[in-house]
């Protein structure tokens, strides 16, 4: 997904990524919250989009966001034209990718019995996929938003979707608190990982195996010793530190990614003292407790 930027009112995304990823489901919910949007645009079409969206006195077009991918067959190396036309126009613009595992991609193609859109050009759905991957590589890279929907549902999807773009994406750096459970996979798209596994974990103690981290008793169990006090200090002060070099950098956002065995109890906890101690700073911050409700 490219998000674009005109003027001072004007937002423009393109939404981008592996086909099964989940481009149709982000593009469903940008609807939701006002994005103007369309579907499988040629590549070699987005920056003349782009510049008839700037010129529209509508307001329905100051939101704007696009979808293109392998669907449009080999022209799809445009995209790298039009994004470079727009850059050299000093128009600003923002990409969201979604990806998957291929296992994943995998499961889900044969689950709707869908074909590849490059099945085509390749000997199974696996080649098909690996070759899409190597495609899509060079876009990945570019991109100012990545979003892994391997361990997401769509009502998940949905969640991560509504928080980056429902506010103003051109205020700089978004800073995703992301709790997450070791046994289901890292997060794919985390840029700094936490693993919290070493602090007193409140599974052990039957009264408060069935609550999570976001319930009281739970916060207060983990947060009472020394070493998750600790723990905390040391990670805000990394991440207070680490803030101001990716900005610096010109990243747009900056997953965060804290880690315990099921992603219940004290994940979800550590994961609330980062998230209301960057809030507190003002820095735009959204929070994501991916396998709280897994069993």
């Amino acid at each position: 997904m490219v998000f674009f930027q005109v003027k001072k009112y004007m937002e423009f995304i393109i939404i981008t990524g592996l086909s099964g990823a989940g481009k149709s489901v982000a593009m469903k919910n940008m609807e939701d919250i006002g994005y103007y949007c369309v579907d499988n645009i040629p590549p070699m079409l987005v920056s003349i989009f782009y510049e008839l969206c700037e010129k529209s006195n509508d307001e329905h077009m100051k939101k704007i966001a696009v979808v293109t991918d392998v669907r449009a067959g080999d022209v799809f190396d445009d995209l790298f034209a039009s994004l470079d036309k727009l850059r050299n126009a000093h128009k600003k613009y923002k990409i969201l990718f979604l990806d998957a595992r291929d296992d994943v991609l995998l499961r889900r193609f044969k689950e709707t019995r869908r074909k590849h859109p490059l099945s085509d050009n390749a000997a199974s759905t696996e080649d098909a996929v690996y070759l899409e991957r190597e495609l899509l590589m060079p876009v990945k890279a570019r991109a100012d938003y990545v979003i892994d929907t391997s361990l997401l549902s769509p009502t998940q999807l949905k969640e991560r979707i509504t928080a980056l773009f429902l506010g103003n994406v051109s205020l700089g750096l978004t800073v995703t608190c992301i709790s997450f459970g070791f046994k289901y996979g890292l997060p794919a798209e985390a840029d700094l990982v936490f693993d919290v596994r070493c602090l007193p974990n409140p599974f052990y103690i039957p009264e408060l195996k069935p609550h999570t981290g976001l319930d009281q008793c739970v916060f207060d169990y983990v947060m009472q010793f020394e070493q998750s006090k600790g723990y905390a200090d040391r990670m805000i002060d990394l991440v207070d530190y680490s803030l101001p070099l990716y900005m610096s950098e010109g990243k747009s956002q900056l997953v965060i990614a804290v880690g315990c065995t099921g992603g219940k109890h004290r994940s979800v906890t550590m994961t609330r003292v980062l998230y209301n101690h960057i809030m507190e700073t003002g820095q735009r911050t959204i929070v994501h407790h991916r396998d709280i409700n897994k069993h």
